[in-house]
C-alpha cells in the first residue's frame, strides 16, 4: 500500500478509536504504530508524546504530526495530521447536529457517565504503561518524586513542570556520566 494512504488510514483508525481525548489514545498508537506498523519504538512514542503535550495544540494532533513527518517527511506529517482528526470531524458534526436534541434524557446523560468511567481507565492503563517505561532507574524516580511532588504543593503550568523535569534530566544523566568517568580513572 502506498505509505501516505497508509499513515492516513492508521491515523484514521487511531482517530477513530480514540475516545477521551490524547490519553486515551496511547495504548492504541502503541499497537498501531509501534507493535503493527513499527514506525516508532515505545520510547519514541513516549517522547513524541511528551514532546505534545508540551507544544501548543492536541496531544494526539501534535503526536500524529511528529511520526508522520518522521515516517515521510512534511506530506507525512500533514497526512498523519488529517487523517487522526478526520473522524473526529465528522464525528462531532454529526453529535453537535443531533446533541441539543437529545441531551436531557436520561439514558444520554447515562451513557455520558458511563463514557467518562471507561475514559478513566484508559489513562489509568496509558499512566501504567509510561511508568514502566519511564521510571528505570533511581534518576528517572527522583525527577517523578519532585515533579509529583511540586504539582501537588504548587499551582504552576506544566510547561514548567516539563521544562523542569528535562533540566533534571539533563543534570542527572552529566552527573551519571561524571560518575562513570571518575570509576574509570582510578
Amino acid at each position: 500500500m502506498n505509505i501516505y494512504l497508509d499513515l492516513f488510514l492508521t491515523f484514521s483508525k487511531v482517530g477513530v478509536m480514540t475516545f477521551g481525548g490524547g490519553y486515551a489514545m496511547l495504548p492504541i498508537l502503541q499497537r498501531e504504530v509501534v507493535n503493527k506498523k513499527h514506525w516508532a519504538s515505545e520510547e519514541e512514542l513516549m517522547d513524541y508524546y511528551a514532546i505534545g503535550q508540551c507544544t501548543p495544540g492536541v496531544i494526539a494532533v501534535n503526536t500524529a504530526t511528529f511520526i508522520g513527518r518522521k515516517e515521510r517527511g512534511n506530506l507525512g506529517g500533514i497526512l498523519a495530521t488529517l487523517g487522526v482528526v478526520f473522524p473526529s470531524i465528522i464525528i462531532i458534526l454529526v453529535i453537535a447536529s443531533l446533541i441539543s436534541n437529545f441531551s436531557h434524557l436520561a439514558w444520554v446523560q447515562n451513557a455520558f457517565a458511563g463514557i467518562r468511567v471507561c475514559v478513566c481507565i484508559l489513562i489509568i492503563n496509558a499512566v501504567v504503561s509510561l511508568w514502566k517505561k519511564a521510571l528505570v532507574d533511581v534518576f528517572t524516580v527522583l525527577i517523578f518524586a519532585a515533579v509529583f511532588l511540586a504539582s501537588v504543593f504548587l499551582n504552576l503550568s506544566p510547561i514548567i513542570y516539563v521544562v523542569a523535569a528535562g533540566a533534571l534530566g539533563i543534570l542527572l544523566q552529566l552527573k551519571k556520566i561524571k560518575a562513570a568517568g571518575k570509576k574509570e580513572g582510578k
